[in-house]
């Protein structure tokens, strides 16, 4: 069956390392949409940073944002789906974090926060290109009106972290790797297989007809839900284990070749 929904993750999927989509990304994305698929961004990452890569493309169409946590059209900016945290679930992830002392952001209004900035704090400004506000001790005292926490530390050290937040709060968040640094923390029914099984049903595209592409473990979830599900040739070997067919690498645009091999030949 053709193909007429495409999801297509960010970070070291449509983004090279120097966090640039590609001219073949775009070109192979835009001759999609001409055809009349539905091409749509699925990321952890926050609203804003989704919608300026859609408007650089020139996709208007629901982003999914903070893995799944925000729907939101890309130029009207209509909210069409939100679910934060349980604010127990986070109070008690933020009590934890402070009692250990280690670094964690969140993410409010699409603003992001921190108590204080940190070298992880402004590497992660720059990477996305947003800025962080300071709030000192009131970091920690309002659970409310959460879509995403974001835990940053050395690669061995997040993987202790990844384990601890996983024994403490089975069942009360989804908290999947998204970088070999990054940890995401977000409400126990979010992931972007939900997102993208909502975004399919706004539309009204079986699911068969939609593709996924990805590469980090918070991937996992739409490349299984999708149809066809795409791995980057860089992607973890999670998702490619849970992946239909692969692609080439981020550096190779993996995208463009995805595309063109299963949309554009068709």
């Amino acid at each position: 069956m053709a193909i007429k929904l495409l999801a297509v993750d960010l970070d070291d999927t449509l983004l090279n390392e120097e966090c640039i989509v590609s001219e073949a990304n775009k070109k192979a994305i835009r001759e999609a949409v001409a055809r009349g698929i539905i091409v749509t961004i699925a990321t952890g990452r926050m609203y804003e940073s989704a919608q300026k890569i859609a408007k650089e493309i020139g996709i208007d169409v629901p982003l999914i944002a903070y893995n799944g946590a925000l729907v939101q059209t890309a130029v009207s900016e209509e909210v069409l789906m939100k679910r934060c945290l349980d604010e127990e679930a986070a109070r008690a992830v933020l009590d934890m974090f402070r009692e250990k002392g280690w670094y964690i952001q969140l993410y409010r209004n699409d603003t992001l926060y921190v108590d204080k900035k940190t070298d992880d704090t402004r590497a992660y400004e720059a990477r996305v290109e947003t800025k962080a506000i300071e709030i000192g001790e009131a970091f920690y005292e309002d659970p409310s009106d959460i879509l995403k926490m974001l835990a940053i530390s050395d690669p061995e050290k997040i993987d202790f972290v990844e384990e601890t937040v996983h024994a403490s709060f089975a069942g009360k968040v989804f908290a999947p790797r998204s970088m070999p640094r990054f940890l995401e923390i977000v409400n126990a029914q979010v992931n972007k297989g939900e997102a993208l099984r909502f975004v399919a049903e706004h539309f009204g595209v079986k699911r068969e007809e939609v593709m996924a592409i990805g590469d980090s473990n918070n991937d996992i979830a739409m490349v299984e839900y999708a149809g066809l599900g795409v791995a980057m040739g860089n992607a973890s070997p999670r998702v490619k284990e849970a992946a239909d067919v692969m692609t080439k690498s981020n550096q190779e645009d993996g995208v463009a070749e995805a595309i063109k091999k299963y949309i554009l030949t068709e």
